[in-house]
């Protein structure tokens, strides 16, 4: 497995601190390798084609075409290491994520709601309960719209960053505000477009904690480059106190941020 990861090493992969993310990267290192294989094996098929049937060699052109059947066996590998790859690796992934999804008063919920170009997260408070939403209450105060008269509401709170704990199953729903937009969380090795009037699921389980950053995966405007945001993942003692203390907040009807100090900015990926 360490001599297939290198060239997930070379391409800058950041490390993985989902539980499913190791999933991902072997199936990435296989196909990488296959692609590495076949770059090399068609690129010196083409120098040999150019050096064996140049024009001084071959005056006089043939159609005849291929006679021997050496192309179909290689194209007839190449489909069966794609089909080895599908059925091995990407359907099995993809069945997991599908049959295993995460249920129950355990499961940590956050909703990312992207705007241009910024992300807010909605946190259902103490009670996993998320409060009612309607457009028309949107402001800078409540980007989300939070309805703080529903009584789900009462202890919801915003923040800019993705803050969860670890070794938690964790459900992040996103959505959009304005364009289409994708909340792309390398470290967990999972992304998710944010779709206006939609709303889609992912999940994961962090394994690590640290600090990185988030990018948005779609082209969503003019300033798309600048929106990148932060995901920290804390022990569950510092993520409860966290959440205790954020909680409080919401009634106040502000949205709290929280900067980035120079210290945990160097190890954001």
């Amino acid at each position: 497995m360490q001599t297939l990861g290198i060239i997930n090493e070379m391409i800058g992969l950041p490390e993985v601190a989902s539980e499913h993310g190791s999933m991902v990267d072997h199936m990435l290192e296989m196909v990488h390798w296959v692609v590495a294989v076949l770059l090399i094996g068609w690129s010196a098929f083409f120098v040999y084609c150019l050096v064996r049937f140049r024009t001084k060699r071959n005056p006089k052109a043939s159609y005849k075409g291929v006679e021997g059947h050496a192309s179909h066996h290689v194209e007839i590998a190449v489909v069966v290491v794609e089909a080895i790859l599908l059925l091995g690796f990407a359907f099995p992934l993809w069945a997991q994520r599908i049959t295993d999804y995460p249920s129950g008063p355990d499961v940590v919920r956050v909703r990312a709601v992207g705007e241009q170009f910024k992300w807010n997260m909605h946190y259902p408070g103490p009670d996993n309960k998320f409060g009612l939403t309607k457009s028309e209450l949107m402001s800078g105060a409540n980007p989300v719209g939070i309805d703080w008269e529903d009584l789900n509401a009462k202890d919801d709170f915003i923040f800019r960053e993705l803050v969860l704990p670890v070794d938690r199953e964790c459900i992040v729903s996103v959505t959009s505000k304005d364009v289409i937009h994708n909340l792309s969380l390398h470290p967990m090795r999972i992304q998710q477009d944010a779709i206006p009037g939609s709303i889609s699921d992912m999940w994961f389980r962090p394994i690590s904690t640290g600090r990185w950053e988030t990018i948005c995966g779609q082209l969503c405007g003019a300033n798309h480059a600048n929106m990148i945001g932060y995901m920290e993942v804390m022990a569950q003692e510092e993520f409860d106190s966290w959440y205790k203390n954020m909680t409080p907040k919401a009634k106040e009807g502000k949205v709290p941020e929280k900067e980035p100090d120079a210290e945990k900015s160097d190890k954001a990926s």
